[in-house]
């Protein structure tokens, strides 16, 4: 009997790791009420949910400040050319100050279950694009957190820079335009596409597979679209509505 329940436990644990995680799109902020992604509070509410992991986008302001937005502009100003005491005049919809980095990572040390997805934004030239990552990183170590810390990014310049400083980190491409041998081959942990590249190469996700690759989807904010996607056995999906899709 004592044997039969190790099986079960053991079968238990098999089963959960090989089901499909979900991670909040810019924090969890379609909440109740609702809140602004890349905020805190989006942060915040994605670590009470209890899911896989937070995704958050980590720009460069003019004099060196590393901060969090999805888009090039706030308000008006655009990032890579405004200091950060500028950008900080204006709130984002929340109330919040625009984030820097450090603030929204003593964040995420608050929770240390939860993954942090760091996505570093591609930026105007390659030099732009090395120091943003090697300061990211170097922020990331000086709080401790690698082990909690995961990268994606849309240049593969900052994809394969991540893994020329820091070979053990997790790095998964984001654009879709290269196949999961490509991505093996050039030295990256997975892919994370939009989940439309999976439905117009139905293999790439078996093959990254076999391959020993990551497999991530953005963003996934239709039930329907997580089921497919769950029954090709896709790692990870991220999206807009974790809440709902967090138990399915």
């Amino acid at each position: 009997m004592k044997n039969f329940i190790l099986g079960l436990a053991f079968l238990s644990t098999v089963l959960m790791k090989t089901q499909t995680q979900v991670i909040a799109h810019r924090g969890y902020f379609q909440s109740q009420p609702p809140t602004t992604e890349n905020s805190l509070k989006s942060l915040e509410n994605a670590q009470n949910l209890k899911i896989y992991g937070s995704e958050f986008d980590v720009r460069m302001t003019k004099d060196g400040v590393l901060v969090v937005n999805h888009d090039e502009h706030h308000a008006k100003m655009e990032i890579s050319e405004t200091d950060f005491k500028e950008l900080k005049k204006v709130k984002l919809s929340n109330g919040e100050n625009i984030p820097r980095l450090k603030d929204y990572l003593e964040q995420g040390q608050k929770d240390k279950s939860l993954k942090l997805i760091v996505e570093i934004k591609p930026d105007k030239t390659k030099e732009k694009e090395d120091e943003l990552t090697a300061k990211t990183i170097k922020m990331i170590k000086d709080m401790k957190l690698e082990n909690q810390s995961e990268f994606i990014s849309f240049s593969l310049n900052i994809c394969k820079e991540i893994k020329t400083l820091e070979p053990t980190f997790k790095v998964q491409y984001l654009k879709g335009e290269l196949s999961p041998q490509q991505i093996k081959d050039e030295g990256l942990d997975g892919i994370d596409y939009h989940y439309s590249i999976f439905q117009k190469n139905p293999t790439w996700i078996t093959d990254a597979k076999a391959l020993g690759l990551i497999t991530n989807a953005w963003t996934v904010d239709d039930v329907g679209i997580y089921e497919e996607l769950k029954q090709q056995g896709i790692g990870f999906v991220t999206t807009n509505i974790p809440d709902q899709l967090k138990n399915k």
